[in-house]
């Protein structure tokens, strides 16, 4: 108990931690037959209940800027460039468009129709001309020559498919190649620009069960976690305060 006296002082995250850890340590010791008796049942419980942080989001024109940024001329850029526009555009996970094949893309419906990897759900994606250009572009004139049916792959021998780290690394490069700042709690990754599209989808006021369906969500509370960035519509829900009278303070300072 005096412990736990100790961290009042502690903000509340790490008043919890601690005492969680504590309170497993001396858990630990009475199951393995070290103590008598089962401390930890002499830990207080704290209410510590912790918040879940706002996704990482960029506006429409940083977005755009960071798809600017990229060289074209490169089989690299022509590369990066179809990953890039693919998860910003349509919001693709990383794993998704490393694992985006051939089989995948279908011309003739303008449509990019896969099973996600995380939820094994089918997803059906409109094949926007700007992509349809960009991968075209790679596939003539940046994709090295492979009997691999993925379409992105490495631009060194052995020509590999990508991965999620190798994704991730292209487009935190080009966010600091774009001169866009993020601050260190901001992330600048495949799944910030997925975050972004959602945020862009809400200020256009897009249904939510649209929204889900975009993103590939299995139901409609999945997409409810986004609706935190929506701030222009959070303002029109908050309460007008009214005012308080001085005579209110000026009787609790008599107090």
């Amino acid at each position: 108990m005096n412990y736990a006296n100790q961290l009042g002082f502690c903000t509340p995250y790490v008043r919890h931690r601690n005492l969680s850890a504590v309170k497993k340590w001396l858990r630990y010791l009475y199951d393995r037959g070290l103590t008598e008796h089962d401390c930890s049942r002499a830990i207080p419980k704290d209410k510590y209940v912790r918040q879940p942080k706002l996704p990482s989001t960029y506006t429409r024109e940083e977005v755009d800027t960071l798809i600017a940024s990229i060289e074209r001329t490169s089989p690299k850029g022509k590369r990066d460039y179809a990953i890039v526009l693919i998860t910003a555009r349509l919001g693709l996970r990383a794993t998704d468009v490393c694992c985006l094949t051939f089989e995948n893309i279908r011309w003739e419906q303008s449509l990019i129709a896969l099973t996600q990897q995380k939820t094994g759900e089918r997803i059906e994606l409109p094949l926007l001309s700007e992509i349809g250009e960009a991968i075209i572009d790679y596939l003539k004139y940046g994709r090295p020559e492979s009997n691999l049916p993925y379409v992105f792959l490495h631009v060194n021998h052995p020509y590999d498919r990508l991965n999620r780290s190798t994704l991730h690394s292209i487009i935190c490069l080009y966010f600091r190649r774009a001169g866009i700042h993020y601050e260190k709690e901001r992330k600048h990754g495949p799944h910030a620009l997925r975050h972004s599209l959602a945020g862009v989808l809400l200020a256009k006021k897009t249904p939510v069960p649209v929204i889900s369906e975009v993103l590939g969500h299995r139901n409609t509370e999945s997409t409810r976690y986004y609706l935190r960035i929506d701030l222009s519509s959070l303002r029109q829900c908050a309460l007008e305060v009214s005012s308080v009278s001085p005579a209110f303070y000026e009787g609790r300072a008599g107090r």
